[in-house]
């Protein structure tokens, strides 16, 4: 009964952060496009202006303000589905999180343009976002070793394998370094903002000060001789009791 509200509460929380992530990427794609409006009636001036270069130290603060800006109406609604979906996915388990790995992933795939690209090219677009979202989501339930997240890694990975296409040179008219920045970006993210060891210590030395937690009695841990023992800290540590 005990272990049923935890769980219970545990959905609550998993909702509840759910929630958060819907409403920031909804603001986050508003804010998006209400600049590509801007953009647009400025004849994208903002694109020429605020795109980086590679090489050209006038354009290096611009590595951060070219995520929010795109060439045309078909550049920013091939980015808008997949930024959202790689997005929520990567801000439901903690907002903060997700804020922190936003501006690593513009500063590794800015960054990749600005050193590694062709001098005269100007390059804007979130694509870069959107591969720094991908990488992590693939990769992130493997650091924080969390069973529902490696899932969600396999799945993505299976269904967007050919966005990997497009990440090395070849590929016409598309930034390819850009997105290779941008899946760097992800994969250090999720290394970087792993659930770590002691958070996680903590986190299960508030659940043994719960009722019942492991062995179904009150206030009584599974005792460590208990072969369903290993089993019932391995179904916590993945978040399922």
């Amino acid at each position: 009964m005990s272990g049923f509200g935890r769980g219970h509460g545990d959905a609550e929380q998993i909702l509840a952060e759910a929630r958060k992530a819907f409403f920031v990427m909804f603001g986050f794609l508003a804010l998006v496009w209400a600049v590509q409006l801007a953009n647009w009636g400025s004849d994208y001036a903002f694109s020429r202006h605020h795109g980086v270069v590679p090489g050209d130290l006038g354009t290096l603060p611009d590595v951060f303000a070219s995520s929010f800006l795109h060439w045309n109406w078909q550049h920013i609604e091939a980015n808008s589905g997949p930024l959202f979906v790689f997005g929520f996915l990567a801000a439901y388990r903690g907002v903060a999180r997700f804020l922190g790995l936003s501006v690593l992933v513009m500063a590794s795939s800015g960054l990749a343009e600005w050193v590694f690209g062709d001098a005269g090219t100007r390059t804007v677009g979130a694509s870069g976002l959107v591969f720094g979202y991908f990488a992590y989501v693939v990769v992130r339930g493997l650091f924080d070793r969390h069973l529902i997240d490696t899932l969600i890694g396999v799945v993505m990975a299976a269904s967007y394998a050919y966005l990997l296409t497009i990440a090395v040179p070849g590929t016409p008219g598309v930034s390819w370094l850009g997105h290779l920045g941008g899946l760097v970006g992800g994969v250090a993210g999720a290394w970087l903002f792993r659930e770590r060891g002691e958070r996680r210590e903590r986190r299960e030395r508030q659940g043994e000060g719960r009722p019942g937690k492991a062995s179904g009695k009150p206030g009584l841990p599974a005792p460590a001789g208990n072969p369903r023992a290993a089993l019932h800290k391995e179904l916590e540590d993945l978040g399922l009791m």
